[in-house]
């Protein structure tokens, strides 16, 4: 960062008695200091760039692990545009280029003015871009002829007398040197305006006034003062989330370790949130209906705030970022998944609250609401992958789930676009603090010809959902599946199966009906005990099991039996269960079959579906929410300056080029005139050559 007429890259030699302030003079504004802050700024830049920023700990946690987190955290890597030594990397830089602007803005400046007249004859006999020639014009004519040629060519003059000769001094593209300045200038404006919309402020209020981060729960107007920041405050960014009808007058800056509290000049009333969507699920429009109510003045305006389009009040600019959940009532059906039985009973719960869920219900469970979406758009095409089992090393007579149902928007490839509405996401929380996630769809799904609600369950944020597949019945209820369920975990149920499933396998016109109908029952009888499992193993896993302890070689042709066993048992087990529940038998046809099988496939994966009970959404009431960005950023039309004299200062290094002339004109004794030209310029390019060449053609037609 020096002038372009050096050619060292040394700093600024401070003339002082004290050494050492001239060598740390010397160092700052040298260009190899410079050189060295701006490389350490893009390494970090880069870092920054690959690195997502200000992301929730426990994403870093789930992506790099515990060791690496923790080295990550100490060099201050999920923040590291507003670290101390980033911004010390910063500071140093704004004081290197002041000292080198300091330094060598007057030099340039005064070169910019001079005129470089202090010339002799002979230094200009030295340039290697000279001319001379003879003109039969006297000195005066002849000067005032040159002048008029290379003010043609955009020069400005100035004339001097010299001792019997006279010096032309021109020069041409002299705010060459204002790039120079501005952009050194521009370095400093941006990195000041980058600082004071940094959390620089910020710290200095919590050195200052003691401020300190918020780590609690609890109401926002009762947080204390000194984890808030008043409305002096000159710059913050923070988010605030209003539901439909509700109001804020606070945003929340989030903070290493906890929030501060920023007071707003104003508060904002959502009166209604509009939200509308692609074909593909992707939100189209979203927008917030706003009241605002100036705190000062008692002023109150209507507004609508949209992506793109922010409110600006009060030096404020309030942004559209995004939507939540603003607690939204749920009503839903809870049905036991342990045990045999199988009546559900009603549940309610709120978006962002909890529920309890006592021992009568499956156990000493908190239920924790953690999401509502009114309409999901799913991509159902899933090239053949199963999106059914819950268990991904699951291998007999039932796939692992490979892929996840998801946002439509996660991949461009999508083809078969449905919606398949409403869902309930949900955590259930054991006494001992462990939680699982679920995601249940209310209304049943078209996967591989046959309507299920699919249940997924995931045991921590990182992971996909898993789906549990539970098929609907007749009346688009998993009621059917429920009774089958308890029914297959029944022994008083399961043996009144096997005994009807021998009798009408084996009719009693046989003569040994009597002694193969006992063998069958029980045959039956224990393919239903394996599969009904225990608090181990239970479905396919548990028959699996069973068949490895037949020898390899007989092992097949016990399975095809035991299956048809299986199959048999179970059809006999639905219709036990429905007669006992007093509904009539159901049709034997390929219908019910095929739903036979998925109930028997999904209660093989419910043994790793983790839940105690199955919480279907019965009805909801929507209420929405939405997340604004507020923001006070002063810098930002310092920063947006300093660009605009960035680009001024590269556009005028790289395109106004800088050219001196001098021309040395002195009189001859037969009243003619020998004159001297020579040209310099800061830079040799073919263009110049160009230019001198006609240039020297012009003035040697004298």
């Amino acid at each position: 960062m020096t002038s372009e007429t050096e050619t060292n890259t040394g700093g600024w030699e401070l003339k002082t008695s004290r050494r050492w302030l001239a060598d740390a003079v010397e160092l700052l504004s040298s260009m190899r200091f410079a050189i060295s802050l701006l490389t350490l700024i893009s390494i970090a830049s880069i870092i920054g760039t690959v690195l997502k920023q200000n992301e929730p700990m426990t994403n870093y946690v789930n992506q790099f692990g515990p060791f690496w987190f923790a080295v990550f955290a100490k060099l201050n890597l999920y923040g590291l545009y507003s670290t101390w030594w980033f911004l010390l990397i910063m500071t140093f830089l704004v004081i290197s280029t002041s000292l080198c602007l300091i330094r060598n803005a007057p030099k340039m400046l005064k070169d910019m003015r001079s005129w470089r007249e202090n010339v002799r004859e002979q230094s200009l006999r030295n340039f290697h871009h000279k001319a001379e020639w003879q003109a039969k014009l006297t000195r005066a004519e002849l000067t005032t002829q040159t002048l008029a040629r290379i003010a043609a060519h955009g020069y400005k003059a100035k004339v001097v007398e010299k001792e019997n000769a006279t010096l032309i001094a021109a020069k041409q593209g002299a705010a060459n040197k204002w790039g120079y300045i501005f952009a050194h200038s521009s370095i400093i404006i941006i990195c000041l305006g980058g600082m004071l919309d940094s959390e620089l402020p910020i710290r200095i209020q919590k050195l200052i006034f003691d401020k300190t981060s918020f780590a609690g729960n609890g109401v926002i107007a009762q947080i204390p003062a000194q984890h808030r920041l008043g409305l002096g405050n000159p710059t913050f960014r923070g988010n605030t989330l209003i539901p439909e009808g509700s109001s804020s007058s606070t945003a929340i800056i989030p903070q290493q370790d906890g929030v501060l509290i920023q007071d707003l000049p104003f508060t904002i009333q959502l009166k209604k949130f509009v939200i509308d969507f692609y074909s593909t699920g992707m939100p189209k429009l979203f927008a917030s209906d706003v009241v605002v109510t100036d705190h000062e003045n008692g002023k109150v305006f209507a507004a609508t705030i949209k992506v793109n389009e922010p409110l600006i009040y009060r030096g404020v600019a309030v942004y559209q970022s995004s939507f939540e959940d603003g607690g939204s009532k749920l009503k839903l059906a809870g049905y036991p998944m342990q045990g045999a039985a199988h009546a559900a009973f009603a549940m309610q719960g709120e978006v962002g609250n909890t529920s309890p869920l006592d021992a009568s219900k499956g156990g000493d469970y908190t239920v924790e609401w953690s999401g509502f979406r009114a309409f999901n758009i799913e991509n159902m095409a899933q090239n053949g992958q199963d999106v059914r089992a819950v268990n991904p090393n699951q291998s007999f007579m039932s796939s692992g789930l490979d892929k996840h149902l998801g946002s439509a928007a996660k991949n461009a490839n999508n083809k078969d676009l449905k919606n398949v509405g409403p869902s309930v996401q949900y955590k259930l929380r054991d006494k001992n603090g462990q939680a699982r996630e679920y995601n249940n769809y209310m209304q049943p799904v078209l996967v591989d010809d046959a309507y299920v609600f699919l249940a997924g369950v995931r045991d921590s944020p990182s992971e996909p959902f898993r789906f549990l597949r539970i098929p609907a019945d007749d009346n688009d209820t998993v009621e059917e599946w429920m009774r089958l369920r308890a029914a297959i975990l029944n022994p008083d149920l399961r043996a009144l199966a096997a005994q009807r499933y021998a009798k009408r396998a084996l009719p009693a016109t046989r003569a040994d009906a009597s002694a193969l109908r006992t063998q069958l029952q029980a045959s039956s009888l224990k393919g239903l005990t394996i599969f009904g499992g225990d608090t181990q193993e239970a479905g396919y896993i548990a028959v699996s099991k069973f068949l490895e302890k037949i020898p390899p070689q007989d092992q097949e042709k016990a399975a095809d039996i035991f299956m048809k066993i299986l199959n048999g048992s179970l059809w006999d087990l639905w219709q036990v269960a429905r007669e006992k529940d007093g509904l009539k038998a159901i049709e034997p046809d390929d219908k019910h079959g095929r739903f036979l099988q998925l109930a028997t496939n999904a209660f093989s994966d419910a043994f790793f579906y983790g839940a105690p009970v199955y919480l279907q959404l019965q009805g909801f009431d929507e209420v929405k929410a939405s997340v604004l960005q507020v923001t006070r950023s002063p810098g930002k039309n310092i920063v947006y300056f300093g660009c605009l004299l960035l680009v001024l200062g590269v556009f005028s290094m790289f395109y106004i080029r800088e050219r001196r002339l001098w021309i040395w004109i002195k009189s001859e004794g037969d009243g003619s005139s020998h004159a001297l030209m020579a040209v310099s310029s800061q830079r040799k390019t073919l263009d110049f050559e160009k230019e001198f060449a006609v240039l020297k053609q012009q003035l040697l037609q004298s």
